[in-house]
C-alpha cells in the first residue's frame, strides 16, 4: 500500500470518527509497511499505538480491505526520538486519583479485570424523605417514574438545578428505589468525575475494552454532576459512545447536572444534543412554603432524638423566609438550632436562633430592598410611591404604608430607624407602631392577611 493510498484511507478516517480523535489518534500515525498481511505503523508512544490498536484497528483493518488491500492485523513500533503526547494523557493527571472509587476484582471472559462498585448512596436520601412542592413536584414525578423500573418511557431523564436544590437527593432516592424493587438490575450510580477517573486509568492500563464491558453491560447508569466532564475532551467521547450504546439497547441513563445541557460551557454539541433528546427538568428555587414544609419535616425527624426541646411559634417560618437560597444550608441551621439548645437546655426562640444562627443569617440576608418593597405595595393598592412615603395620613394611604414597613421589617434586615428614614423620615416608634398594628389585623382582619401573603409571595418570586 503507497503513501498516497494511506492518505485517501485517513480522509474516510476523518469522517467516519471526528475530528477530535482524528486529530488525537490517526494523524500521528505513520504508515511503513504492509508484509505478510501485517500494516506496520509508526507511532509516539506505546500508550498511542495500545488505544488505537484498541479502539480504532478493526475500522482502519475494514477502510483497508474495502481499499482493495488484504489486511489481516495492525502492528505498532514506537518512533526514535518521538516527544508527542496524545490529548488523552494530557487529561490523566493525579489531580483525578483522589476520587477514586472502591473498586473489586471480577472475573471475565478475557480474565480479571477491576469492576466499578456503584458509589456510596445515602440512607437519608430516599423518596419517603424528599418534601415535594411545586418548584419540584414534576422532577420529584419525573423520579418516581424512573424508579418503578419498568419499561423505558423517556431516555436520558436529565434533572437540573443550582446546588442545595435536591438533584444528588432525588438520584440517591431513584437508585435505592430500584435496588429495594428490583435488585435483579445492574444499577451503576457514579459521580462524573468518577466516570472520567475510570477512562483515563482504563487507558493508563490499556484495558479499554474492560471499561467499554463495564459501562455497556449496566441496566441502568446513573452519573451525577455531569459538567464536569465538560472540557476533558476524550472523556466526553467516551461518554457519548457510551450513552449511545446503552440507549440502543434501551437501557435507562439518569443524568445531574447544575445547569440545563445547552447551558454548559464546553460540552461538545453532540452530547450536549444527546442530553437534550430525552426529558430534561429544572428543579426550581424553593418557595417559601417549601422550605418551612422541609424545616417541619425535620423537626419531625429530630423529635425522638430530642425529645425534651421545644421550638416556639414563629422560629420556621422566620427561617423559611430568611434562609431562601440553599436547602442545605437551611436543613444545617435547624441542625445546629437543635443540638445547641440541648446543650444549654432552653427552649428555641426567636432569641436563641438569632444568637446561635447570627453568622448564617448575615451571609443569608435578604436581597429584596425597601425600595423594592416600597414599589410593589404602591402598585398592589394602586397608589403613587410618593403617597406610601409622603406625609398624608389618609386611610387609603396609610394602610399600605403600613403594611409595606412591615414587609420591610419581615423581609429586610434594616433596623426600624432605617426603615423610618425611608418612609419620609419618620421616626421608629411610627414604624414600631405600623408593624405591630399589621400583625395585630392580620389575625383579624382575612383582606390583610391576603394582601400581605400575596405581596410577600411576589416578593420572594
Amino acid at each position: 500500500m503507497t503513501q498516497e493510498k494511506w492518505g485517501l484511507l485517513r480522509n474516510k478516517l476523518l469522517k467516519a470518527i471526528g475530528k477530535n480523535n482524528y486529530t488525537t489518534w490517526i494523524e500521528p500515525l505513520e504508515f511503513q509497511e504492509l508484509q505478510d498481511g501485517v500494516a506496520v505503523f509508526s507511532v509516539p508512544t506505546n500508550f498511542m499505538g495500545n488505544y488505537v490498536s484498541q479502539n480504532f484497528a478493526d475500522l482502519i483493518l475494514y477502510e483497508m480491505n474495502t481499499a482493495g488491500e488484504k489486511v489481516q492485523r495492525l502492528a505498532f513500533r514506537v518512533a526514535a526520538n518521538s516527544s508527542a503526547r496524545p490529548k488523552a494523557e494530557a487529561e490523566s493527571e493525579p489531580k483525578v486519583v483522589r476520587d477514586a472509587p472502591v473498586v473489586t476484582k471480577m472475573e471475565s471472559a478475557n480474565g480479571a479485570f477491576e469492576s466499578l462498585q456503584a458509589a456510596p448512596l445515602d440512607s437519608r436520601f430516599t423518596f419517603d424523605s424528599f418534601v415535594v412542592g411545586k418548584p419540584n413536584e414534576l422532577a420529584h414525578a419525573a423520579a418516581r417514574r424512573v424508579s418503578e423500573g419498568g419499561p423505558v418511557t423517556f431516555n436520558p431523564l436529565v434533572l437540573y438545578g443550582g446546588v442545595g436544590l435536591g438533584k444528588t437527593h432525588l438520584m440517591h432516592a431513584i437508585a435505592w428505589e430500584l435496588k429495594t424493587k428490583h435488585p435483579e438490575l445492574n444499577v451503576l450510580y457514579l459521580s462524573a468525575e468518577q466516570f472520567m477517573y475510570r477512562f483515563v486509568q482504563a487507558l493508563r492500563e490499556r484495558r479499554m475494552m474492560d471499561f467499554k464491558h463495564l459501562f455497556r453491560s449496566v441496566d441502568v447508569l446513573m452519573v451525577d454532576d455531569v459538567q464536569f466532564i465538560a472540557g476533558k475532551d476524550s472523556t466526553q467521547e467516551e461518554f457519548f459512545h457510551t450513552f449511545n450504546a446503552l440507549v440502543d439497547q434501551n437501557k435507562q441513563i439518569i443524568i445531574s447536572a447544575d445547569r440545563a445541557p445547552g447551558e454548559i460551557k464546553d460540552l461538545e454539541d453532540r452530547v450536549k444534543s444527546r442530553l437534550q433528546c430525552g426529558l430534561v427538568v429544572d428543579l426550581h428555587p424553593t418557595d417559601y412554603e417549601l422550605r418551612l414544609g422541609i424545616l417541619q419535616n425535620k423537626v419531625q425527624q429530630y423529635s425522638s432524638t430530642y425529645p425534651d426541646l421545644t421550638i416556639a411559634d414563629g422560629v420556621l417560618e422566620f427561617l423559611a423566609h430568611r434562609i431562601s437560597t440553599n436547602v442545605r444550608v437551611l436543613e444545617g441551621a435547624l441542625t445546629r438550632l437543635f443540638a445547641f439548645a440541648s446543650l444549654v437546655g432552653r427552649e428555641i426562640d426567636m432569641e436563641l436562633t438569632q444568637d446561635c444562627l447570627a453568622d448564617v443569617l448575615r451571609a443569608s440576608e435578604r436581597k429584596i430592598t425597601v425600595e423594592e418593597i416600597q414599589r410593589k405595595v404602591s402598585d398592589y393598592y394602586n397608589i403613587r410611591l410618593s403617597d406610601i412615603i409622603g406625609p398624608k395620613r389618609l386611610r387609603s394611604y396609610a394602610r399600605p404604608r403600613q403594611v409595606a414597613m412591615y414587609l420591610c421589617k419581615r423581609l429586610t434586615s434594616r433596623s426600624l430607624p432605617e426603615i423610618g428614614r425611608r418612609f419620609g423620615g419618620r421616626d421608629h416608634t411610627t414604624v414600631m407602631h405600623g408593624v405591630k398594628r399589621i400583625e395585630e389585623l392580620k389575625t383579624t382582619d382575612g383582606q390583610i392577611a391576603e394582601d400581605v401573603e400575596m405581596l410577600r409571595r411576589a416578593l420572594e418570586a
